[in-house]
Protein backbone atom coordinates (compact mmCIF):
# COMPACT_ATOMS: atom_id res chain seq x y z
CA UNK A 1 0.00 0.00 0.00
CA UNK A 2 1.43 3.37 -0.98
CA UNK A 3 0.11 6.80 -0.17
CA UNK A 4 -0.27 9.78 -2.50
CA UNK A 5 -0.45 13.31 -1.20
CA UNK A 6 -3.78 15.02 -1.62
CA UNK A 7 -3.41 18.64 -2.59
CA UNK A 8 -6.06 20.80 -0.92
CA UNK A 9 -6.32 24.46 -1.87
CA UNK A 10 -8.98 27.08 -1.32
CA UNK A 11 -7.79 29.38 -4.10
CA UNK A 12 -5.48 28.80 -7.05
CA UNK A 13 -5.06 29.48 -10.77
CA UNK A 14 -6.95 26.93 -12.85
CA UNK A 15 -7.99 26.56 -16.44
CA UNK A 16 -11.60 25.63 -15.67
CA UNK A 17 -14.33 27.25 -13.51
CA UNK A 18 -14.07 26.68 -9.77
CA UNK A 19 -16.64 26.21 -7.05
CA UNK A 20 -16.45 28.20 -3.86
CA UNK A 21 -15.85 25.05 -1.84
CA UNK A 22 -12.44 23.82 -0.77
CA UNK A 23 -10.72 22.44 -3.88
CA UNK A 24 -9.18 19.04 -3.68
CA UNK A 25 -7.21 17.30 -6.42
CA UNK A 26 -5.84 13.80 -6.02
CA UNK A 27 -2.24 13.90 -7.24
CA UNK A 28 0.25 11.30 -6.02
CA UNK A 29 3.59 12.99 -5.36
CA UNK A 30 6.93 11.23 -5.66
CA UNK A 31 10.66 12.01 -5.47
CA UNK A 32 13.35 12.00 -8.16
CA UNK A 33 16.80 11.97 -6.55
CA UNK A 34 19.89 13.02 -8.52
CA UNK A 35 22.25 12.80 -5.50
CA UNK A 36 23.46 16.38 -6.07
CA UNK A 37 27.14 17.02 -5.40
CA UNK A 38 27.77 20.43 -3.85
CA UNK A 39 30.83 22.64 -3.55
CA UNK A 40 31.01 21.80 0.16
CA UNK A 41 30.42 18.03 0.00
CA UNK A 42 31.93 15.01 -1.75
CA UNK A 43 30.17 12.63 -4.18
CA UNK A 44 30.33 9.92 -1.51
CA UNK A 45 28.54 12.22 0.92
CA UNK A 46 25.90 12.95 -1.72
CA UNK A 47 25.10 9.23 -1.97
CA UNK A 48 24.96 8.83 1.80
CA UNK A 49 22.62 11.83 2.02
CA UNK A 50 20.38 10.26 -0.61
CA UNK A 51 19.84 7.24 1.60
CA UNK A 52 18.97 9.51 4.53
CA UNK A 53 16.56 11.50 2.36
CA UNK A 54 14.88 8.31 1.14
CA UNK A 55 14.30 7.16 4.71
CA UNK A 56 12.75 10.52 5.57
CA UNK A 57 10.54 10.57 2.48
CA UNK A 58 9.35 7.06 3.29
CA UNK A 59 7.80 8.55 6.42
CA UNK A 60 6.34 11.54 4.55
CA UNK A 61 3.90 9.52 2.40
CA UNK A 62 5.59 10.06 -0.96
CA UNK A 63 4.53 7.38 -3.41
CA UNK A 64 7.78 6.60 -5.26
CA UNK A 65 11.47 7.29 -4.82
CA UNK A 66 13.42 7.13 -8.06
CA UNK A 67 17.15 7.58 -8.66
CA UNK A 68 18.57 8.80 -11.94
CA UNK A 69 21.47 7.52 -14.03
CA UNK A 70 24.17 10.01 -15.03
CA UNK A 71 27.85 9.49 -15.77
CA UNK A 72 30.88 11.78 -15.64
CA UNK A 73 28.95 14.74 -14.23
CA UNK A 74 30.58 16.81 -11.51
CA UNK A 75 27.28 17.70 -9.84
CA UNK A 76 25.39 14.37 -9.97
CA UNK A 77 26.56 11.21 -8.15
CA UNK A 78 23.94 8.67 -9.32
CA UNK A 79 25.98 6.54 -11.73
CA UNK A 80 24.76 3.13 -10.49
CA UNK A 81 20.99 3.37 -9.92
CA UNK A 82 20.46 -0.37 -9.55
CA UNK A 83 22.84 -0.43 -6.57
CA UNK A 84 21.14 2.55 -4.95
CA UNK A 85 17.69 1.04 -5.56
CA UNK A 86 18.68 -2.13 -3.71
CA UNK A 87 20.01 -0.18 -0.74
CA UNK A 88 17.12 2.30 -0.60
CA UNK A 89 14.50 -0.45 -0.84
CA UNK A 90 16.22 -2.30 2.01
CA UNK A 91 16.37 0.91 4.05
CA UNK A 92 12.69 1.83 3.61
CA UNK A 93 9.43 -0.02 4.14
CA UNK A 94 6.59 1.55 2.16
CA UNK A 95 7.53 3.59 -0.94
CA UNK A 96 8.00 2.12 -4.36
CA UNK A 97 11.66 2.48 -5.37
CA UNK A 98 12.87 2.65 -8.93
CA UNK A 99 15.10 3.96 -11.68
CA UNK A 100 14.44 7.24 -13.32
CA UNK A 101 15.91 5.72 -15.27
CA UNK A 102 18.09 2.97 -16.61
CA UNK A 103 19.59 4.49 -19.76
CA UNK A 104 19.26 1.86 -22.48
CA UNK A 105 22.34 2.80 -24.56
CA UNK A 106 24.56 1.93 -21.59
CA UNK A 107 23.19 -1.51 -20.71
CA UNK A 108 22.84 -5.06 -21.93
CA UNK A 109 19.06 -5.77 -22.09
CA UNK A 110 19.40 -9.27 -20.60
CA UNK A 111 21.28 -7.92 -17.61
CA UNK A 112 18.63 -5.25 -17.02
CA UNK A 113 15.92 -7.93 -16.92
CA UNK A 114 17.98 -10.12 -14.57
CA UNK A 115 18.82 -7.23 -12.23
CA UNK A 116 15.28 -5.91 -11.96
CA UNK A 117 13.73 -9.35 -11.56
CA UNK A 118 16.17 -9.87 -8.71
CA UNK A 119 15.19 -6.55 -7.15
CA UNK A 120 11.51 -7.49 -7.50
CA UNK A 121 12.19 -10.86 -5.87
CA UNK A 122 13.81 -9.12 -2.90
CA UNK A 123 11.18 -6.36 -2.62
CA UNK A 124 7.93 -7.66 -4.14
CA UNK A 125 5.56 -4.99 -5.39
CA UNK A 126 7.91 -2.11 -4.56
CA UNK A 127 10.18 -1.80 -7.61
CA UNK A 128 9.74 0.37 -10.75
CA UNK A 129 11.82 0.18 -13.94
CA UNK A 130 12.09 3.48 -15.76
CA UNK A 131 13.87 3.29 -19.12
CA UNK A 132 15.54 6.16 -20.96
CA UNK A 133 16.84 6.35 -24.53
CA UNK A 134 19.67 8.85 -23.96
CA UNK A 135 23.06 7.92 -22.47
CA UNK A 136 22.88 10.48 -19.67
CA UNK A 137 26.40 11.72 -20.27
CA UNK A 138 28.80 13.29 -22.76
CA UNK A 139 29.75 11.53 -26.05
CA UNK A 140 33.19 10.36 -24.86
CA UNK A 141 31.87 8.83 -21.64
CA UNK A 142 28.99 7.29 -23.60
CA UNK A 143 31.47 5.63 -25.94
CA UNK A 144 33.41 4.25 -22.97
CA UNK A 145 30.19 2.76 -21.55
CA UNK A 146 29.09 1.10 -24.81
CA UNK A 147 32.37 -0.40 -26.01
CA UNK A 148 31.12 -1.94 -29.26
CA UNK A 149 27.52 -2.65 -28.26
CA UNK A 150 24.63 -1.70 -30.59
CA UNK A 151 23.82 2.01 -30.56
CA UNK A 152 20.08 1.83 -31.31
CA UNK A 153 18.13 2.26 -28.03
CA UNK A 154 14.93 1.07 -29.73
CA UNK A 155 16.64 -2.20 -30.64
CA UNK A 156 17.72 -2.60 -27.02
CA UNK A 157 14.19 -1.90 -25.79
CA UNK A 158 12.73 -4.52 -28.12
CA UNK A 159 15.30 -7.07 -26.95
CA UNK A 160 14.64 -6.26 -23.29
CA UNK A 161 10.89 -6.78 -23.74
CA UNK A 162 11.50 -10.05 -25.58
CA UNK A 163 13.68 -11.33 -22.73
CA UNK A 164 11.11 -10.19 -20.15
CA UNK A 165 8.09 -11.69 -21.92
CA UNK A 166 9.69 -14.70 -23.61
CA UNK A 167 8.61 -13.48 -27.05
CA UNK A 168 11.66 -14.06 -29.22
CA UNK A 169 10.44 -15.72 -32.46
CA UNK A 170 11.09 -19.40 -32.99
CA UNK A 171 14.58 -19.94 -34.28
CA UNK A 172 15.99 -16.73 -32.76
CA UNK A 173 19.38 -17.44 -31.13
CA UNK A 174 18.14 -15.98 -27.81
CA UNK A 175 14.79 -17.80 -27.79
CA UNK A 176 16.06 -20.39 -25.31
CA UNK A 177 17.62 -17.91 -22.88
CA UNK A 178 15.69 -17.74 -19.59
CA UNK A 179 16.50 -14.70 -17.43
CA UNK A 180 16.70 -15.63 -13.77
CA UNK A 181 14.91 -15.56 -11.42
CA UNK A 182 12.45 -17.03 -13.90
CA UNK A 183 9.46 -17.10 -11.54
CA UNK A 184 9.45 -13.32 -11.01
CA UNK A 185 7.81 -10.83 -13.35
CA UNK A 186 9.69 -7.74 -14.41
CA UNK A 187 8.54 -4.70 -12.39
CA UNK A 188 6.29 -2.13 -14.11
CA UNK A 189 8.10 -0.45 -16.99
CA UNK A 190 7.98 3.30 -17.45
CA UNK A 191 9.20 4.97 -20.64
CA UNK A 192 11.06 8.18 -19.88
CA UNK A 193 11.28 11.10 -22.26
CA UNK A 194 11.34 14.84 -22.84
CA UNK A 195 10.13 14.82 -26.47
CA UNK A 196 7.40 13.26 -28.59
CA UNK A 197 9.69 10.31 -29.39
CA UNK A 198 9.49 8.85 -25.89
CA UNK A 199 5.76 9.59 -25.72
CA UNK A 200 5.19 7.76 -29.01
CA UNK A 201 7.10 4.68 -27.87
CA UNK A 202 5.27 4.54 -24.53
CA UNK A 203 1.91 4.92 -26.27
CA UNK A 204 2.55 2.31 -28.95
CA UNK A 205 3.80 -0.30 -26.45
CA UNK A 206 1.18 0.38 -23.79
CA UNK A 207 3.74 1.49 -21.19
CA UNK A 208 3.58 4.03 -18.38
CA UNK A 209 5.11 7.36 -19.37
CA UNK A 210 7.30 9.69 -17.29
CA UNK A 211 8.01 13.12 -18.75
CA UNK A 212 11.28 14.81 -17.73
CA UNK A 213 9.84 18.23 -17.04
CA UNK A 214 12.60 19.12 -14.59
CA UNK A 215 14.72 20.16 -17.56
CA UNK A 216 12.30 20.40 -20.52
CA UNK A 217 8.96 21.62 -19.19
CA UNK A 218 8.15 23.53 -22.38
CA UNK A 219 7.39 20.26 -24.19
CA UNK A 220 5.31 18.70 -21.42
CA UNK A 221 1.77 19.50 -22.55
CA UNK A 222 2.34 18.38 -26.13
CA UNK A 223 4.13 15.18 -25.10
CA UNK A 224 1.54 14.10 -22.52
CA UNK A 225 -1.32 14.84 -24.93
CA UNK A 226 0.46 12.90 -27.68
CA UNK A 227 0.90 9.94 -25.33
CA UNK A 228 -2.74 9.91 -24.24
CA UNK A 229 -4.19 10.28 -27.73
CA UNK A 230 -2.09 7.45 -29.19
CA UNK A 231 -2.05 5.03 -26.28
CA UNK A 232 -2.56 1.36 -27.17
CA UNK A 233 -3.63 -0.88 -24.25
CA UNK A 234 -1.25 -3.70 -23.36
CA UNK A 235 -1.42 -6.81 -21.18
CA UNK A 236 0.11 -4.82 -18.32
CA UNK A 237 -1.70 -1.49 -18.72
CA UNK A 238 -5.20 -0.91 -20.06
CA UNK A 239 -5.25 2.88 -19.89
CA UNK A 240 -2.61 5.62 -20.25
CA UNK A 241 -0.75 6.66 -17.11
CA UNK A 242 1.46 9.75 -17.26
CA UNK A 243 3.76 11.17 -14.62
CA UNK A 244 5.56 14.51 -14.92
CA UNK A 245 8.84 15.24 -13.13
CA UNK A 246 9.51 18.85 -12.27
CA UNK A 247 11.94 20.98 -10.29
CA UNK A 248 10.44 22.01 -6.94
CA UNK A 249 12.02 24.07 -4.17
CA UNK A 250 9.86 24.77 -1.12
CA UNK A 251 11.01 27.11 1.63
CA UNK A 252 9.44 28.36 4.82
CA UNK A 253 8.18 31.29 2.73
CA UNK A 254 8.51 32.61 -0.81
CA UNK A 255 11.52 34.78 -0.01
CA UNK A 256 13.58 31.93 1.43
CA UNK A 257 12.63 29.65 -1.45
CA UNK A 258 13.82 32.21 -4.00
CA UNK A 259 17.21 32.34 -2.29
CA UNK A 260 17.43 28.54 -2.18
CA UNK A 261 16.58 28.32 -5.89
CA UNK A 262 19.58 30.38 -7.00
CA UNK A 263 22.11 27.47 -6.95
CA UNK A 264 19.81 25.18 -8.99
CA UNK A 265 19.29 27.94 -11.55
CA UNK A 266 23.04 28.50 -11.87
CA UNK A 267 23.62 24.73 -12.14
CA UNK A 268 21.19 24.48 -15.06
CA UNK A 269 22.93 27.38 -16.82
CA UNK A 270 26.34 25.79 -16.33
CA UNK A 271 25.11 22.37 -17.51
CA UNK A 272 23.57 23.75 -20.69
CA UNK A 273 26.68 25.78 -21.52
CA UNK A 274 29.08 22.86 -20.98
CA UNK A 275 30.56 24.09 -17.68
CA UNK A 276 29.37 21.46 -15.23
CA UNK A 277 30.53 21.99 -11.67
CA UNK A 278 29.41 21.05 -8.14
CA UNK A 279 26.28 22.86 -6.96
CA UNK A 280 27.29 26.34 -5.80
CA UNK A 281 26.48 27.80 -2.40
CA UNK A 282 23.54 30.17 -2.11
CA UNK A 283 25.91 33.10 -1.65
CA UNK A 284 27.98 32.22 -4.74
CA UNK A 285 24.87 31.73 -6.85
CA UNK A 286 23.29 35.01 -5.76
CA UNK A 287 26.53 36.88 -6.55
CA UNK A 288 26.78 35.40 -10.06
CA UNK A 289 25.93 37.74 -12.93
CA UNK A 290 24.33 36.07 -15.98
CA UNK A 291 25.14 37.07 -19.54
CA UNK A 292 22.08 37.72 -21.75
CA UNK A 293 22.38 34.18 -23.17
CA UNK A 294 22.65 32.69 -19.68
CA UNK A 295 19.71 34.77 -18.44
CA UNK A 296 17.55 33.31 -21.21
CA UNK A 297 18.49 29.78 -20.07
CA UNK A 298 17.81 30.67 -16.44
CA UNK A 299 14.43 32.19 -17.28
CA UNK A 300 13.47 29.12 -19.32
CA UNK A 301 14.29 26.86 -16.36
CA UNK A 302 12.41 29.02 -13.88
CA UNK A 303 9.27 29.06 -16.03
CA UNK A 304 9.01 25.30 -15.56
CA UNK A 305 10.11 25.18 -11.90
CA UNK A 306 7.85 25.51 -8.86
CA UNK A 307 9.49 27.70 -6.22
CA UNK A 308 7.97 29.26 -3.10
CA UNK A 309 6.55 28.70 0.34
CA UNK A 310 4.13 25.81 0.94
CA UNK A 311 1.00 27.60 -0.32
CA UNK A 312 2.77 28.87 -3.45
CA UNK A 313 4.20 25.43 -4.22
CA UNK A 314 0.88 23.64 -3.77
CA UNK A 315 -0.81 26.20 -6.00
CA UNK A 316 1.84 25.57 -8.66
CA UNK A 317 1.64 21.79 -8.40
CA UNK A 318 -2.14 21.85 -8.65
CA UNK A 319 -2.04 24.13 -11.70
CA UNK A 320 0.52 21.93 -13.48
CA UNK A 321 -1.32 18.69 -12.72
CA UNK A 322 -4.56 20.23 -13.98
CA UNK A 323 -3.11 21.81 -17.14
CA UNK A 324 -1.17 18.71 -18.16
CA UNK A 325 -3.66 16.09 -17.03
CA UNK A 326 -0.86 14.35 -15.12
CA UNK A 327 -1.74 11.23 -13.15
CA UNK A 328 1.24 11.78 -10.85
CA UNK A 329 3.92 14.40 -10.21
CA UNK A 330 7.55 13.63 -9.31
CA UNK A 331 9.52 16.33 -7.51
CA UNK A 332 13.26 16.86 -7.74
CA UNK A 333 14.84 19.36 -5.36
CA UNK A 334 18.36 20.68 -5.90
CA UNK A 335 19.66 22.88 -3.10
CA UNK A 336 23.22 23.00 -1.71
CA UNK A 337 22.40 22.12 1.90
CA UNK A 338 21.07 18.65 2.72
CA UNK A 339 18.95 19.94 5.60
CA UNK A 340 17.23 22.42 3.28
CA UNK A 341 16.55 19.66 0.77
CA UNK A 342 14.96 17.45 3.41
CA UNK A 343 12.98 20.42 4.71
CA UNK A 344 11.62 21.19 1.24
CA UNK A 345 10.10 17.71 0.97
CA UNK A 346 8.82 17.96 4.54
CA UNK A 347 7.08 21.27 3.87
CA UNK A 348 5.30 19.95 0.78
CA UNK A 349 4.24 16.82 2.63
CA UNK A 350 3.03 18.63 5.73
CA UNK A 351 1.05 21.15 3.68
CA UNK A 352 -0.91 18.38 1.95
CA UNK A 353 -3.81 16.25 3.15
CA UNK A 354 -2.95 12.54 3.13
CA UNK A 355 -5.21 9.61 2.28
CA UNK A 356 -3.92 6.06 1.61
CA UNK A 357 -4.38 4.85 -1.96
CA UNK A 358 -2.78 1.86 -3.71
CA UNK A 359 -0.67 2.89 -6.73
CA UNK A 360 1.25 0.45 -8.95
Amino acid sequence: MVTPLFIALAACSWTRPLSSDLLRVVVPLSVLDLSPVTSSATPRQAIVESIALARRCDGLSYTRYWVAEHHGMANIATSAPEVLIAHIAASTTRMRVGAGGIMLPNHNPLRVVEIFRTLEALHPGRIDLGLGRAPGTDPVTAAALRRGQPDDPNERLAELLAFANGTFPEGHPFAGVIPMPSDVRLPPIWMLGSTLAGASIAASLGLRYAFAGHFAMQNAQQAVRHYRERFQPSADLNRPHAMVALAVICGEDDEQAERLAAPATLAVVRNRTGRRAPIASVEEALAYRFTPEERAIADDFRRGAVVGGPATVLTGLTRIADELGADELMLTTIVPDHADRVRSYELVSHAAQITPVSVS
